[in-house]
């Protein structure tokens, strides 16, 4: 069994992934727009011109699969939880979290605390929460 995020966008799906790619070096994997669906949507389900908006993707980052689509009901809330991100080298916590900053905002600094030698807390610019850890 696994356990894969599935991320929601207001539109901005492809605007994230390829801050993803950046920032931690996500892989996509696929990708595919409304316009390309084998079957229409149900009426109502898509707002008008989001032909070219992401109905799905799938990005592999490390060694986990994260699918982003834009969202068809508003205006994400990314509240509840975080994405733990676990690293083997101080120079990777740096730049990976210094990377997710970038726009966003900082919740906890990365620093040393009890449970590892470097744990910080951020929200991306989409407002999506990330946890990283170096190893010990």
């Amino acid at each position: 069994m696994r356990i894969e995020p599935y991320l929601f966008f207001d539109g901005n799906a492809e605007e994230a992934i390829a801050f993803y790619r950046k920032a931690l070096g996500a892989e996509l994997l696929m990708l595919m727009r409304y316009k390309e669906s084998p079957e229409p949507p149900p009426p109502g389900m898509v707002p008008p011109g989001y032909d070219n908006k992401v109905m799905h993707a799938s990005m592999k980052i490390g060694e986990s699969v994260v699918m982003a689509s834009d969202a068809c009901m508003g205006k994400p809330h990314f509240q509840g939880f975080s994405l733990s991100i676990s690293l083997r080298k101080e120079a990777d916590a740096d730049r990976v979290f210094a990377a997710l900053a970038d726009g966003g905002k900082v919740e906890m600094p990365l620093g040393k605390t009890f449970w590892a030698p470097k744990f910080g807390m951020v929200a991306d610019k989409f407002g999506v929460g990330w946890m990283v850890s170096l190893e010990q």
